[in-house]
């Protein structure tokens, strides 16, 4: 079993074909799970319950990027971790560009959203953690992607997340516009960023 959790501690994130060619028993895998030693993230992915040196970055932003390597912390996730919204998302939102499957998820709880190949590949930021890469969309295409679906996730939301923006050192009317451009919501934001500045 120690030698299972010192493999662990070494790829951080493991599948079970690697711990089978790594001749790890199941039944071993299953008691640890059973001991929540570590945890499943979904069918065939797995990663010791503790983390270290994480950057400051959500766990479970962490898993769901080893669970679905293309996927984008995006929406409300990404609009609760840049600071733009006191609303605390009991789900993790993640985009993934059309055409891809996310597969399912045993835990965090994650909401899928599906982008075209445009507005999925505009403004990502990278996050290194020594667990992996989280991607992470940016402050601006957070708050025009929150437009696009204010339908949806309500516009309040989406309000608040640009009045929030627009009070931060260093807000950008020019980046954010151009990411509305990019997420065809410009005359939607257009009216409401007007009456924020004058």
């Amino acid at each position: 079993m120690e030698k299972i959790i010192k493999y662990f501690h070494k790829h951080r994130y493991l599948k079970m074909k690697d711990l089978k060619a790594a001749s790890f028993q199941t039944r071993d895998i299953a008691k640890l799970l059973k001991q929540g030693i570590i945890h499943k993230i979904k069918p065939g992915l797995y990663r010791l319950d503790t983390y270290y040196d994480c950057n400051n970055i959500s766990t479970s932003f962490i898993d769901i990027c080893q669970a679905v390597p293309k996927g984008v912390i995006c929406l409300i996730s990404a609009l609760d971790f840049h600071g733009l919204t006191t609303f605390n998302p009991a789900d993790i939102y993640v985009a993934v560009p059309q055409g891809e499957k996310i597969p399912k998820i045993i835990y965090p709880p994650v909401k899928g959203y599906y982008f075209s190949k445009q507005i999925y590949s505009a403004g990502i930021e990278i996050y290194n953690t020594s667990y992996g890469v989280v991607k992470i969309y940016n402050k601006e295409k957070t708050i025009c992607d929150m437009f696009h679906y204010r339908n949806k996730l309500g516009e309040d939301l989406a309000l608040e997340g640009l009045k929030n923006y627009m009070q931060m050192k260093g807000y950008s009317i020019n980046n954010l516009m151009e990411y509305a451009k990019i997420c065809h919501v410009y005359s939607t934001i257009y009216p409401y960023l007007k009456a924020i500045v004058t």
